[in-house]
């Protein structure tokens, strides 16, 4: 995983602690079985152990994930003949709709923030950037100032399992960078501070997630928001709002470094006004 697939750390341990928790629930429950002689049923009365677990639908299927990459790899390496993941079904998982803002509340939220605050500049360029550019706040933390060409409006991003992308940013976001860069910035840098790294706390360090969190939970609530607004509420506004404005899918998955298009597909359903529109102007007895 880490030498092939370039994964990151937390990833990998994810999936080492559910091939894990396959490996005490038969030591439990059919302790002569050995990983190369575990079959189809073993695995679905280990998927009802999970279930009698309480464990939910998301987390019984990010481990049967885990599982059936470990079974695939055994599959590669010759070690077993048969993969037993491979007709187990996981469960259904019900696809929810992402909480959205509208670009007037966007706007109410950058506009809650106090520029005369000593970490102002730097909490509007935080939100500004979230916005223009969809980004995770894996993503957002880790932003190098070496990485940014804002004269040309990009952003390299390094998001999952370090893959690097291509960002476009918005002027509005440049130059709320630019200002936080030339002012607050300047005051909080030390000599053990890395200094490539862009946003930075008030002793100079990297944030974190957990920070970026409370800033937009803040400005949220300072704005009168009663939506559960959240970092990630901003990566959901960005990809909506240009499926709304007519952009490409294909555009926005590579913007918001989606392996798969399925994954970016949930935003063409957010807006019922526009499906409503087009079902209503493409219906054969709607069209004069």
């Amino acid at each position: 995983m880490l030498l092939e697939r370039n994964m990151a750390r937390p990833s990998i341990e994810a999936y080492v602690n559910d091939v894990q928790k396959l490996a005490d629930f038969l030591l439990d429950f059919s302790p002569t079985t050995k990983p190369a002689q575990v079959t189809q049923d073993h695995l679905e009365n280990f998927l009802a152990y999970l279930n009698d677990l309480a464990l939910g639908r998301r987390t019984q299927s990010r481990i049967l994930s885990g599982i059936r990459s470990f079974y695939h790899y055994l599959l590669l390496e010759n070690e077993i003949d048969k993969d037993p993941t491979a007709l187990i079904e996981g469960p259904r998982i019900e696809q929810k709709i992402p909480e959205v803002m509208s670009v007037e509340e966007i706007e109410l939220v950058l506009s809650a923030v106090d520029l005369s605050h000593p970490q102002g500049t730097r909490n509007r360029a935080i939100l500004e950037t979230l916005y223009a550019c969809g980004l995770r706040v894996s993503e957002l933390i880790g932003l190098r100032i070496s990485n940014l060409f804002l004269d040309v409006g990009f952003v390299k991003v390094i998001g999952k399992n370090d893959k690097e992308r291509l960002v476009p940013i918005g002027e509005s976001a440049v130059k709320h960078i630019n200002i936080y860069l030339e002012t607050d910035r300047k005051k909080v840098l030390k000599e053990d501070s890395d200094s490539d790294i862009l946003f930075l706390n008030r002793r100079g360090k990297a944030l974190s997630r957990v920070m970026v969190f409370n800033i937009v939970k803040e400005m949220a609530a300072k704005a009168g928001l009663h939506k559960n607004v959240s970092p990630h509420t901003f990566r959901h506004s960005f990809a909506t709002h240009l499926v709304e404005g007519g952009a490409d899918l294909r555009a926005i998955q590579e913007m918001l470094g989606h392996e798969s298009i399925l994954t970016t597909e949930i935003y063409t359903h957010l807006d019922i006004h526009i499906l409503r529109e087009t079902i209503l102007s493409c219906h054969p007895l709607n069209q004069s």
